[in-house]
């Protein structure tokens, strides 16, 4: 048994994990209901792999419909669910449509688990579970803090669900990753973040500033007691993150005795603030960057970044990626999609 289900398969972190697993001779399974993603990343996942992954074009919140996958796969090793809602700022105008979503879907997954018998199950989780920490870099003995916002809350509580559920079935190991903030693309560059309407994560949003198809980039607040007055956060690139999730299988198979329920930050251990981020666009890019200073977005937390010792003692995992590589993977990738799209 090495076949991982990948939920949320056709988005951003889903399909260069996908790639990540195959390279490391899992078989994989996707299910996404591409409401806000496409089935077209899984060509260019094959385009890089050699591999044509089967995919579920199905929505997690109907359980009939998840429960047919696994009697259609009987030989699933694990999971990973990643498939949730995650804009911050559209959580805190629809939170509603977060909670049934993002929590409905975890709960339909692990009835799947607990009832086809699945060995392993990986968690997206984020480190916006941490709310505003006291203390820097965080642990994962680190406390909850205030969830500042409901996509935060749902990883919050769904971390909660699944700490109940291995208690309950302590037979179904799980594994909990709490990412930072992840950017860049694949190394070929034929594989990235797609730039869409409403995207919000900070690279997309820095690149369409550029490109002038939206209004100069904003930073959003620069009163926060940090170094420059910016957020800060660990910013990761996609594929190391995605490579934590492989190593995660790897440690499960690897070590009977392992935990029913183990947490992992997945960082790369430092701060980078919006200014620096900015900088390092520029660098990549080769021109400067215009953008606006406006006042602060309401769910936004102050810094966080992550100490990922536990990870590398345990699973094996270190970040490769700098900063500078992030933001110039991110370009390639934009690039060669243009190129694509005008094709």
């Amino acid at each position: 048994m090495n076949k991982i289900l990948v939920t949320g398969g056709c988005g951003y972190i889903g399909s260069h994990t996908i790639i990540d697993l195959i390279e490391h001779g899992f078989d994989v399974i996707s299910v996404d209901n591409n409401v806000r993603s496409s089935v077209s990343m899984l060509n260019r996942v094959q385009e890089i792999t050699g591999t044509n992954v089967p995919h579920y074009p199905i929505d997690l919140c109907d359980l009939e419909a998840t429960q047919n996958i696994f009697e259609t796969h009987p030989d699933i090793l694990g999971v990973i669910h990643f498939a949730a809602y995650k804009s911050i700022p559209e959580s805190v105008g629809s939170p509603l449509l977060y909670y049934r979503n993002n929590l409905n879907s975890l709960i339909n997954i692990l009835d799947c688990i607990q009832q086809y018998k699945v060995p392993y199950f990986v968690f997206s989780s984020s480190c916006s579970v941490y709310g505003n920490v006291q203390k820097l870099p965080v642990t994962e003995e680190t406390p909850f803090g205030i969830a500042e916002s409901p996509y935060a809350n749902t990883k919050q509580m769904g971390e909660q669900i699944i700490s109940n559920f291995s208690k309950a079935y302590p037979e179904h190991k799980t594994i909990l990753l709490r990412y930072f903030n992840p950017g860049g693309a694949h190394p070929s560059g034929k594989i990235g973040e797609i730039l869409e309407e409403g995207i919000t994560n900070v690279i997309p949003v820095m690149i369409e500033a550029h490109l002038g198809l939206r209004n100069p980039f904003t930073v959003h607040g620069k009163d926060y007691d940090t170094r420059d007055g910016s957020c800060i956060r660990d910013y990761i690139h996609i594929m190391d993150l995605a490579n934590a999730h492989t190593k995660s299988f790897q440690y499960l198979q690897n070590n009977a005795n392992a935990p029913s329920s183990d947490i992992f930050n997945v960082g790369i251990g430092q701060g980078v603030s919006v200014f620096e981020l900015i900088k390092a666009f520029d660098k990549a890019v080769g021109e400067s960057l215009n953008y606006t200073v406006g006042p602060r977005r309401a769910g936004d937390i102050a810094a966080i970044y992550a100490n990922y010792e536990k990870a590398n003692r345990l699973l094996g995992w270190s970040p490769k990626y700098s900063i500078d590589e992030v933001m110039e993977s991110a370009w390639a990738w934009y690039q060669y999609y243009q190129k694509g799209q005008e094709a």
